[in-house]
């Protein structure tokens, strides 16, 4: 990896949440979660500082089986949003990472089932909707409104990658002043390794 950059990785819990920046640039400043003790022990979020932007680096909460984390997750929601348009007064702000939520019919095999489900409740939605309201594009959907079946997770169980029943959960989200800064949105569904595959963003300032 050389002429890589490794950020950082932070997490304090052996195999949970966590995330990882590599830069062939080295940016101008890094800094580690949000700033709000309750949501910085758990290594969710890196932001790295750039002459033209931020880059945000996020692993959202899962609300996990029966919504145990429902609340939480809400809370972390609205902070989250709160930060990000924080760092917008700045500069404009490129945020990626799993959002653990499918934010249309389209952006998941079954939406029938799985209505009450983790990742597909109505307030879980509803936040992904509010996030875009308040001025962050979607890159895959600027690019591809309405591709159905094209998908980011998989579940290890039930062939679920075999017979493509998956989710879109992981994405490029992007202030609505670099619009026209966005060349290309991908997600690399031909590319194995984990129970997710990469998604990409080309942008040229």
């Amino acid at each position: 990896m050389k002429g890589i950059i490794s950020i950082g990785v932070r997490r304090k819990k052996k195999g949970y949440s966590g995330t990882a920046v590599f830069s062939k640039k080295e940016p101008i400043s890094v800094s580690y979660g949000i700033g709000i003790d309750e949501h910085d022990h758990e290594g969710r979020v890196i932001t790295a500082e750039f002459d033209k932007f931020y880059l945000v680096n996020v692993y959202v909460p899962n609300s996990q089986d029966g919504l145990k984390r429902i609340d939480y997750r809400m809370k972390w929601e609205d902070d989250f949003l709160a930060y990000l348009k924080n760092l917008e007064s700045s500069k404009p702000v490129i945020t990626c990472g799993d959002f653990n939520v499918a934010h249309t019919e389209i952006d998941l095999k079954n939406p029938k089932t799985n209505r009450k489900n983790a990742g597909f409740t109505d307030m879980e939605r509803e936040k992904m909707t509010q996030l875009q309201n308040a001025g962050f594009i979607d890159t895959f959907r600027y690019f591809y409104p309405d591709a159905e079946g094209v998908y980011s997770w998989w579940s290890y169980r039930f062939n679920a990658r075999k017979n493509n029943a998956g989710w879109r959960i992981d994405y490029f989200l992007v202030s609505e002043s670099l619009k026209d800064d966005l060349k290309e949105a991908e997600i690399m569904t031909d590319v194995y390794g984990s129970d997710h595959c990469p998604v990409s963003l080309e942008v040229e300032f």
